[in-house]
């Protein structure tokens, strides 16, 4: 067609710097980033990231991993891990999102030939978003039966109830038998949990599910619709929500810790918590762990970082922002294991035990240990909701970020076709990740969701960071990735980050990688041990986000053309299309790159679009004029 004819052959380049800001020209290559839609206010980003960081794992893991792993001594490995591992991966994942603006799948034309990685993590989202949102419908469970007057874990004596109850006021009553009766005894709140809202008795195992709980499917259901109405219109939607959902769990954070420490035995919980144990140091585990809270507290793998920066400006200030969400979830795990401790010191109290046995970690603690102790305070019920109500929106944005990750991957790859039916396809995609959760509504269901949880994102999660880690830095270039973020921000990053990027942080994961292969324990739930086909489909579970960066490599490899090798090196070469999506934005190697590209210079757009130089177009010439100067010296050589 004639009016594809590039302008510039047409007519003087010069004559562009004069055209009207209003010619049809000053839109260039602004219809996919508009169709693909930004975060619409300022703090939309933070937010989402702090929301989506700051999940369960920070309330019912970080508090127990740390008295386990040396009190207060544990804060030492945790904030160096943090340093090595945590900041760089978590500032190298936002980058990668904000400078091409694409999701964790099309964001692999930086090198074609892994893009299996970005399947991978496709894979692991999806089965960690099925029994995460399990979760989120126990809290629900948990939540509407916290509207009473008597909350119904308080007391034995219900249908659901066996003779080895036994409630906490007889304990305090009968003090002087009390080693004799404690010992084959359970609390109400465990018996509620197993026998009421799981109805584990009705199930043998894991190959025996039993009957659908209804009133849990049910619960599943409006956890998911509640996520599906929050992400109906992308980030806009999602964006919003999380103003309320990452802040207001602090809201009740802070109460509950007031309300925890106020209480008498508080210092017990307290101080078992936080007293230090400097022996542990010399322990490798302990280590491991710190690395383990870290890697999985701040999501860095999962794809959501990602995401979350590719509907960022090109020149949001994402540098300011990792320090931010890092050290400000560190701080909140902290903050959680005070309003935790403080309250089990009090319940030890209560009931004359060491505080370390009534600690426990993970849905142990969510729905038994706290429950009870809740049951111990005046206004019961209220103290209650408000716990599951925090558990509640720490949860969502989680979810959120799973959910917009999966979405955003698939419609980046056919986004002519699903793009403009992203709310169908999000619901397409929820009623899907419904259904296949619906087994762990059954009687049997808390062994599949143990085994998801164990096997999910365990190993696999750490090869494809370590993969995306040497990919970025050995594959397309540490010096090449340096000039993006310096294009992008206005400065490269230093020589922590280059460390960090080049050697620190993969060393960590591998020995972490090591560690969790020499480490392996089977599955098991209490006194359950999962049988030897469950084990192998768990294995297979994670065996399988690692064979689709395989996979991705033999696809690429056939697209292209020539001998084994030549199709290996093309392959792994960035795409032609790959860098900033906005034109103007676009420099040096980047110029012209983009198909139906009609400026020889994106400077001519931005000067035209908003009139003299900024300081990025500064940027902008400084890196090309240091491409040059290379490609010179390179020449000479």
């Amino acid at each position: 067609l004639p009016s594809a004819i590039p302008c510039s052959l047409a007519q003087p380049v010069t004559p562009e710097l004069l055209v009207s800001p209003s010619s049809q020209d000053g839109d260039i290559g602004s219809e996919c980033p508009e169709d693909r839609g930004n975060w619409t206010g300022r703090l939309d980003f933070l937010l989402s990231c702090i929301g989506y960081c700051v999940g369960l794992g920070n309330v019912w893991r970080f508090p127990y991993r740390a008295y386990t792993n040396g009190g207060g001594a544990f804060l030492v490995p945790y904030f160096i891990m943090l340093a090595i591992c945590g900041i760089p991966i978590f500032f190298m994942e936002l980058s990668l999102g904000q400078f091409s603006s694409l999701g964790p799948l099309a964001v692999w034309k930086i090198s074609p030939l892994f893009k299996g990685v970005g399947m991978g993590t496709i894979l692991i989202v999806s089965l960690v978003a099925i029994y995460y949102n399990m979760i989120i419908a126990y809290v629900l469970f948990y939540l509407f039966a916290s509207l009473t007057s008597d909350l119904p874990w308080q007391h034995c004596g219900n249908w659901w109830n066996t003779d080895l109850c036994l409630d906490h006021h007889v304990i305090k009553a009968g003090n002087t038998t009390f080693p004799v009766n404690i010992t084959n005894t359970v609390s109400p709140s465990e018996e509620y949990w197993s026998r009421y809202v799981l109805h584990i008795q009705g199930s043998s195992g894991i190959g025996d599910p039993g009957r659908i709980r209804w009133n849990l499917c049910l619960c599943l259901l409006l956890s998911w619709t509640i996520v599906y109405l929050c992400i109906l219109k992308g980030v806009k939607s999602s964006g919003k929500v999380v103003y309320f959902t990452a802040t207001f769990p602090y809201l009740i954070l802070v109460m509950l810790l007031i309300r925890g420490v106020t209480l008498e035995g508080a210092w017990k919980g307290i101080r078992f918590y936080l007293t230090p144990q400097f022996d542990h140091l010399l322990s490798s585990k302990v280590w491991i762990e710190a690395a383990l809270q870290i890697f999985y507290s701040l999501g860095v793998g999962f794809g959501g970082l990602l995401t979350f920066a590719s509907y960022n400006t090109f020149h949001q200030n994402i540098y300011r922002d990792t320090f931010i969400v890092t050290l400000g979830n560190a701080i909140t795990s902290i903050l959680a294991g005070f309003a935790i401790f403080s309250v089990l010191g009090y319940m030890s109290q209560e009931l004359g035990v060491p505080v370390n046995q009534v600690a426990k970690a993970g849905p142990g603690l969510a729905f038994v240990v706290y429950p009870q102790a809740m049951t111990m305070l005046p206004l019961s019920p209220f103290w209650s909701f408000l716990f599951f109500f925090m558990l509640l929106t720490l949860g969502l944005d989680s979810q959120f970020a799973f959910m917009e990750t999966i979405v955003t991957a698939v419609t980046d790859e056919f986004p002519y076709y699903l793009r403009p039916k992203k709310a169908s396809f999000s619901a397409v995609i929820c009623i899907a990740l419904f259904l296949m959760g619906l087994i762990l509504t059954t009687e049997g269901g808390m062994y599949w969701l143990v085994l998801l949880d164990d096997y999910s994102a365990g190993f696999g999660l750490m090869v494809v960071v370590i993969t995306t880690c040497l990919v970025v830095t050995r594959v397309y270039g540490m010096k090449r990735f340096c000039r993006d973020i310096h294009m992008m921000l206005g400065f490269k990053p230093g020589p922590y980050f280059r460390a960090c990027w080049m050697v620190l942080s993969p060393a960590t994961m591998m020995a972490l990688l090591v560690y969790n292969i020499v480490k392996y324990q089977p599955s098991e739930y209490g006194s359950y041990r999962f049988p030897a086909w469950a084990e192998v489909l768990g294995i297979l579970m994670g065996v399988l986000s690692c064979l689709m960066i395989p996979v991705g490599m033999v696809v690429a490899v056939l697209r292209e053309e020539g001998t084994l090798w030549e199709r290996v090196q093309q392959a792994s070469r960035p795409a032609m299309d790959w860098g900033p999506s906005l034109e103007e934005n676009r420099t040096g190697m980047y110029v012209a790159s983009l198909a139906g590209s009609q400026s020889p210079k994106p400077l001519m757009v931005h000067m035209r679009k908003y009139g003299g130089i900024t300081s990025y177009e500064n940027t902008a010439i400084e890196v090309d004029r240091e491409m040059e100067e290379e490609s010179e010296s390179e020449s000479m050589m």
